[in-house]
């Protein structure tokens, strides 16, 4: 009598797998695409006006640093996207990591398999943090590209007055690039445990931009300040505090907290489902 001995295929062959079959999806080519335009088509939009004197002293904020200053422009296309593209994206993707599976009817292959729902649940999740943190990336890229080319500068012109050099306004980016990959990360957590409830991923979708939504409305709301702290979008604000000099690090420390905390909680709920989950 012989005994049948299942080996495990090694991790980072699974992992490649599972970024190699997001990547190939035309919807996922197609995100990245128009992800890494927008800071483009904000750096055309925005050079244009600049040439036909339609900006300047009336403008506030970040976006009134932004001509001149094209290393700024990754970081001002960055927070616009945060409050609903990359939210878009990362509910995109942990939307078709189970729920699409599921709808397809390859779930429950994956689940009787002799492999762990743990192990299942984290290459999943692996292929959703790996994608969202990649379109970041690619607006970063694409928006210094674009903002030296078409609004000039060598270094950056902080919020505060001062100027950086090339390198420390380079590492303003890379500061700015991590913050909001935590806060995406965080938000696709939540989109990952509907994910593992459901067969329909516009379902997943449409939850996640709703929490989104609702977020935004109870934080307008003064007389619902209390409850601030524990909404998601609340520190998606603080992004801002990168082009100040010195940062101020104290809303950036306690947006990623917050971040991680709502990655725990939703990696938790995904995992409880997975445990119970039949298909």
């Amino acid at each position: 009598m012989t005994t049948m001995t299942v080996r495990r295929a090694p991790i980072t062959r699974v992992l490649r797998s599972e970024l190699r079959m997001v990547l190939r999806r035309p919807r996922t080519l197609v995100g990245l695409g128009l992800l890494g335009l927008v800071p483009v088509v904000m750096g055309i939009g925005i050079a244009i006006a600049a040439a036909s004197g339609e900006t300047g002293e009336g403008g506030e904020g970040m976006a009134a640093l932004v001509m001149g200053n094209g290393m700024l422009l990754p970081i001002f296309a960055l927070s616009i996207a945060v409050a609903m593209l990359l939210p878009l994206t990362g509910a995109m993707l942990a939307a078709d990591a189970l729920a699409g599976e599921s709808s397809h009817g390859t779930l429950r292959g994956m689940l009787m398999a002799p492999v762990s729902r743990g192990r299942l649940l984290a290459v999943k999740a692996f292929g959703v943090a790996s994608v969202t943190l990649l379109a970041v990336v690619l607006m970063a890229v694409t928006g210094m590209i674009a903002g030296v080319a078409l609004l000039g500068g060598d270094g950056m012109l902080t919020a505060s007055g001062t100027s950086l050099p090339f390198l420390d306004a380079l590492g303003r980016v890379l500061i700015t690039v991590v913050y909001v990959t935590l806060q995406v990360w965080a938000l696709s957590a939540l989109a990952l445990a509907v994910s593992a409830y459901t067969e329909h991923p516009l379902i997943v979708v449409v939850v996640t931009l709703g929490v989104v939504i609702v977020s935004g409305v109870l934080s307008a709301i003064p007389a619902l300040d209390w409850i601030d702290p524990v909404l998601i979008t609340t520190s998606w604000e603080a992004v801002g505090e990168v082009i100040s000099d010195p940062i101020s690090w104290s809303p950036l420390v306690e947006g990623a907290l917050r971040a991680a905390c709502y990655m725990l909680i939703g990696g938790s709920i995904a995992y409880s489902r997975m445990l119970t989950r039949d298909g």
